[in-house]
């Protein structure tokens, strides 16, 4: 049985921000092994934001950030149960920190359903031409245009996104996390972003 000691737990709170309780029983549960904690607490964190999906999404808040000396600008909304979950410090932040992501990482929609069928159905095109060029199959050009597609769902939709102030976890991730720390369903409803120059 590894020593769990108050250093461990205050080092595995900063890397999740994760409540004292849960971090000892991360630890105690892999034992030490700060990594397996960091994702025993990921995987806490989706069954709670599962166990929450379901619950109406009233409240909220619209979030601005204005970058590059007014030249980039995004408007955000979050929203979450209630009234006083939208006025925590760590609701707004979130909201915040999702507003300068979609900022710097231009993303098409929030989740593949939202992005534009002519879009998806244009890349498809493209992936299964270049594997057709490199003389691969049909079913195999299938394959690659499948997992070239997974690829520009993962760079393109806010969700699947590298989180960019920590690329080692998507915005969902992110997103589940705050869900288990604030205790509530919380939802990215939806953004712009305007660009000078931009169409």
């Amino acid at each position: 049985m590894a020593t769990i000691s108050a250093v461990m737990v205050k080092q595995l709170r900063e890397k999740t921000g994760s409540g004292i309780m849960d971090c000892k029983e991360a630890l105690a549960a892999c034992e030490g092994d700060m990594d397996k904690a960091v994702d025993f607490l990921r995987k806490k964190g989706l069954a709670t934001a599962q166990k929450r999906a379901g619950r109406a999404l009233s409240e909220g808040i619209i979030q601005s950030y204005i970058h590059m000396g007014g030249k980039l600008g995004v408007l955000l909304e979050v929203n979450c149960e209630t009234d006083f979950v939208a006025k925590t410090d760590d609701f707004k932040e979130f909201a915040k920190n999702i507003a300068m992501h979609v900022a710097a990482s231009n993303p098409l929609g929030i989740r593949p359903e939202d992005i534009p069928n002519e879009i998806i159905e244009r890349e498809k095109e493209i992936y299964r031409a270049q594997a057709l060029e490199m003389g691969k199959p049909d079913k195999v050009a299938e394959k690659i245009m499948e997992g070239k597609l997974g690829k520009f769902f993962k760079d393109n939709c806010l969700l699947n996104q590298a989180y960019v102030r920590n690329p080692d976890i998507t915005v969902e991730d992110l997103l589940n996390e705050v869900i288990a720390k604030i205790g509530e369903n919380i939802t990215i409803k939806r953004f712009v972003r305007f660009q000078i120059g931009e169409s």
